[in-house]
């Protein structure tokens, strides 16, 4: 049975969702102001299994990913300027062409990492009608206030503010100067509705005047509106947890009278150094940089190394080691996959000797989605695989026992693309190597044998294997 830790209780639970086999899904998407960074694609990966491994355990997912495109102000009370206005005044260019660019860059890396596109992908600047009915709602109910156009919600009124990250308001405001907005009852209020300056560039029409949305007031509606009032799982970063989170779960209870989410599900951040990476720190290394120079799934092997709710340090030498780890584990799958032919086996149908491998995997997943130990039992496999591949084991139904185990644990559930060992991660290598077949078949075809022999020969020494079939000339590793 599944297990969660749930960071509102501090503890694991069994996961029992509210209407099974339903489960709804909600994680904080990227805010679209500049490109995304490898602390993006821990979060993404993460829940990109989560999902995978709930859908994999026979659970319907309905998986939510918002788009923050306005409303996401600087500052840690978000009293400062809009994130993507201050990148389109940097960048001469309109507020919406800079969130559409790097929106495009994003699930552009996001692909390229293998994270199934969610199935909700909702802007925040399509949903301006609905914040202003979850606005209105809470004023009519007194958890809110107006004060010269703003509309700001009143923390005082919801007494367990702070269940969610244990942190008291008393202790987080003391010794800290907050440039309190006029009209505002207390420094810790936050935003639901900002009155925009004439001069704003993206503002809408309001019961309280030309204006835009909070941030928090923004995943709020969004969730409810996709998923219900109460909905099963919340997801995003550490640092999300506050005031963002803490935030939803007052104005959505405020409003609602009913528990916002059952479980919340926070993955740590990625650090260099043992610092946090961030945009805002400027010691983030961009998804697109890190891509240019590294396969995408050794990106995402790394990441699965570590275990969602723990730090992980990054460093080229933590990379290089992931590297070779999916490298030696991919050569296995397509050697395995070379045997085995075209056909294949249900997972349910695999002898009790490899069902065996199954079974373990799902003890590590279902232990907090433990992908680490799920990855220790894909390299368990592997090395039976190898003993096996030495022996010249013939056994057709061997070969496609593990294949599956192979694709349905390691490719459907932790998203590792093994295909891409040969095709992808060296393209050009994999051109020359394919271009020094065709030579040595056009000297084969011309009995010019001396010469075929060295180009095999000096493939060899270079780790590259050729084996002859009636169909063609195939390659693979040593």
């Amino acid at each position: 049975m599944l297990h969660v830790y749930n960071s509102l209780t501090r503890k694991k639970e069994p996961f029992s969702p509210l209407h099974p086999p339903f489960v709804g899904i909600y994680v904080c998407g990227p805010t679209v102001y500049d490109e995304p960074h490898l602390g993006h694609a821990k979060s993404y990966v993460s829940f990109d299994v989560v999902v995978r491994f709930l859908r994999a355990s026979g659970y319907r997912v309905r998986y939510v990913q918002n788009i923050t495109d306005v409303g996401h102000l600087l500052g840690d009370f978000q009293e400062g300027e809009d994130r993507i206005l201050r990148k389109a005044r940097l960048e001469q260019k309109e507020p919406a062409e800079v969130a559409y660019h790097y929106e495009v860059l994003f699930f552009r890396a996001m692909d390229q990492l293998n994270c199934l596109r969610p199935d909700i992908s909702c802007r925040a600047s399509g949903h301006i009608i609905e914040m202003q009915e979850l606005t209105k709602i809470l004023l009519k109910k007194g958890y809110a206030y107006e004060v010269n156009g703003n509309v700001y919600f009143e923390v005082a009124k919801f007494p367990s503010y702070g269940k969610l990250s244990g942190k008291k308001l008393d202790e987080l405001l003391e010794g800290v100067r907050v440039e309190v907005a006029e009209g505002k009852r207390d420094p810790s209020d936050f935003a639901l509705w900002k009155k925009a300056d004439p001069q704003h560039l993206m503002q809408w029409p309001s019961p309280w005047g030309m204006g835009f949305p909070g941030w928090h007031i923004e995943c709020s509606t969004m969730a409810m509106k996709y998923l219900g009032e109460s909905i099963d799982i919340h997801g995003g970063g550490l640092d999300n947890q506050f005031p963002h989170h803490e935030c939803e779960i007052a104005q959505s209870e405020s409003a609602t009278g009913k528990p916002f989410a059952k479980y919340w599900l926070h993955n740590n951040m990625v650090t260099m150094h043992g610092q946090k990476m961030s945009k805002s720190l400027g010691n983030f290394v961009t998804l697109n940089e890190l891509l240019k120079k590294r396969p995408a799934m050794a990106i995402r092997f790394f990441i699965l190394q570590g275990h969602y709710r723990s730090p992980q340090d990054f460093s080229e030498e933590a990379l290089d080691a992931a590297e070779k780890g999916f490298e030696r584990l991919a050569r296995t799958v397509l050697a395995v996959r070379e045997k085995r032919g075209s056909m294949s086996v249900p997972l349910e149908e695999l002898p009790e000797k490899w069902l065996s491998y199954k079974n373990r995997f799902f003890e590590f997943l279902n232990d907090d989605f433990h992908t680490a130990g799920g990855l220790s039992v894909l390299f368990d496999l592997a090395k039976e695989a190898n003993i096996l591949l030495d022996s010249g084991e013939t056994n057709l139904a061997e070969w496609q026992a593990i294949d599956t185990l192979f694709t349905q644990l390691g490719e459907e559930i932790l998203g590792l693309r093994f295909e891409t060992f040969e095709k992808n991660i060296f393209p050009i290598e994999s051109e020359i190597i394919s271009f020094l077949i065709e030579l040595r078949n056009r000297f084969r075809a011309e009995k010019q044998f001396a010469l075929a022999d060295e180009i095999r020969n000096r493939l060899s020494m270079m780790g590259i294997v050729l084996e002859d079939r009636k169909d063609g000339t195939i390659w693979r590793r040593k």
